[in-house]
């Protein structure tokens, strides 16, 4: 069964246009979900919104968005006028530049989709525009309402389709000043950074998704099955803090440079002469 859209539209370049569908690419609806439950009775529990000062459960027609502007002090929107401020939709994902498929920064991504022609008509423009940015190395920024919302995408040509990522705005990334503030200032050289320049060359290889598994959904589905099943599974035993080494030491031995014990001499003992 052809996975359902996410979203259906016309990807335009110009005056090329070219009806095209958004699908899922990442999803987390596969992990393991729970519920929660009542210990003594088995039951599930239902979330319930209350009233923070009397305790009193609030009916769903009573609750409204409310944007607090002081202590207990908020300024309350309504459904229609929330719904007003959501922009007009056109359905069309209107191509604004290209850029080099390495210019945008990953921190700027935000969810990936794979994106398709719609219909079997749209197949040749599809080609045209994927085959067009791929042959010239380049990504499309375009924009569109999607989810309520004006985004900005990320469009690049892959395999025999295109992924488009939509894009963080830039209020939502945070500046990495604070976080690298109290890194101080080292220049690495000499046979420290050849040793470390010997590690990453005997580790190169190849991302393979398949070669790394969620130990966590691992574990807790191990779990699940042996309670279903009335086994006990065993505790495992925290891992012990590894000890401080020299980090010039720790570098040799990565590097497989470690020094040996030296040899015994041989001995050079004489032997007594008989007779």
């Amino acid at each position: 069964m052809a996975p359902r859209a996410n979203w259906k539209g016309i990807l335009q370049v110009a005056e090329l246009t070219c009806p095209v569908a958004l699908y899922t690419a990442a999803s987390t609806s596969d992990r393991i979900a729970f519920h929660t439950i009542n210990r003594a009775t088995g039951h599930r529990v239902r979330r319930e919104f209350v009233d923070s000062d009397s305790g009193k459960p609030v009916e769903r027609d009573d609750q409204v968005k409310g944007y607090e502007i002081g202590p207990d002090d908020y300024v309350i929107l309504e459904p229609d006028e929330i719904a007003a401020a959501v922009p007009d939709s056109d359905k069309t994902l209107a191509v604004s530049a290209f850029v080099g498929c390495g210019e945008i920064d990953k921190v700027y991504f935000d969810k990936p989709y794979y994106l398709s022609p719609a219909q079997q008509t749209a197949a040749e423009a599809f080609a045209l525009i994927r085959d067009g940015m791929r042959r010239k190395g380049v990504a499309a920024l375009a924009q569109t309402v999607l989810f309520r919302r004006v985004r900005t995408v990320l469009i690049r040509a892959h395999d025999d389709g295109m992924i488009a990522n939509t894009l963080n705005f830039d209020y939502e990334v945070r500046s990495a000043v604070e976080a690298f503030h109290d890194i101080p200032d080292l220049k690495i050289k000499g046979e420290m950074l050849d040793l470390a320049r010997h590690i990453i060359d005997t580790k190169k290889g190849s991302f393979d998704p398949t070669a790394f598994e969620d130990r966590y959904e691992g574990a807790l589905a191990d779990l699940v099955k042996a309670k279903a099943e009335g086994r006990k599974i065993a505790r495992k035993q925290p891992n012990r803090a590894g000890k401080v080494v020299d980090l010039m030491a720790a570098l040799r031995e990565s590097a497989g440079m470690a020094a040996k014990p030296a040899r015994k001499p041989a001995s050079t003992g004489t032997r007594r002469k008989s007779g």
